[in-house]
């Protein structure tokens, strides 16, 4: 089974992240521009939460806030979550399954180093089932290397 290193080698390490002063409503649209569901949170270069689409709609949304009043920081997430690179995706997705989570910010020697989605994880499965179908059959039907 693969690693959180292995992902991210692959899909990259690219993190998009809103300043804890940002308003909700900024937030939302810089996630409906990247097309993601959640921004790290930071305050100046640290990171101090997570905000996703489930924030705000349970924060925000439903309990009527103005979303262009109500700043990141009143309703993040701030219990984090981390993932470090050396992880296996059984681990993570035991993580996520146990946290409830749909995102884990990925760590490398305490600096952000990477996102993973549940997408992400199961993306990789796939490839990876996909690989061990192709061998198999090829061994079957006896078109496996000398």
């Amino acid at each position: 089974m693969g690693r959180v290193a292995d992902i991210l080698a692959r899909k990259g390490s690219q993190v998009f992240t809103v300043q804890k002063s940002a308003t909700t409503f900024d937030a939302l649209r810089e996630m409906v521009e990247r097309n993601v569901g959640s921004l790290m949170v930071l305050d100046g270069d640290a990171v101090v939460g997570i905000f996703t689409e489930r924030d705000y709609l349970r924060r925000v949304a439903l309990a009527g806030r103005p979303p262009e009043a109500t700043r990141v920081g009143e309703v993040m997430t701030e219990c984090l979550v981390v993932l470090d690179p050396g992880r296996t995706v059984e681990e993570c997705m035991s993580i996520m399954t146990q946290q409830r989570t749909r995102h884990l910010p990925v760590l490398a020697e305490g600096r952000l180093a990477g996102m993973l989605s549940i997408g992400d994880l199961v993306k990789h499965l796939s490839a990876e089932r996909e690989v061990e179908v192709r061998y198999l059959t090829d061994y079957i039907v006896g078109r496996y290397p000398a």
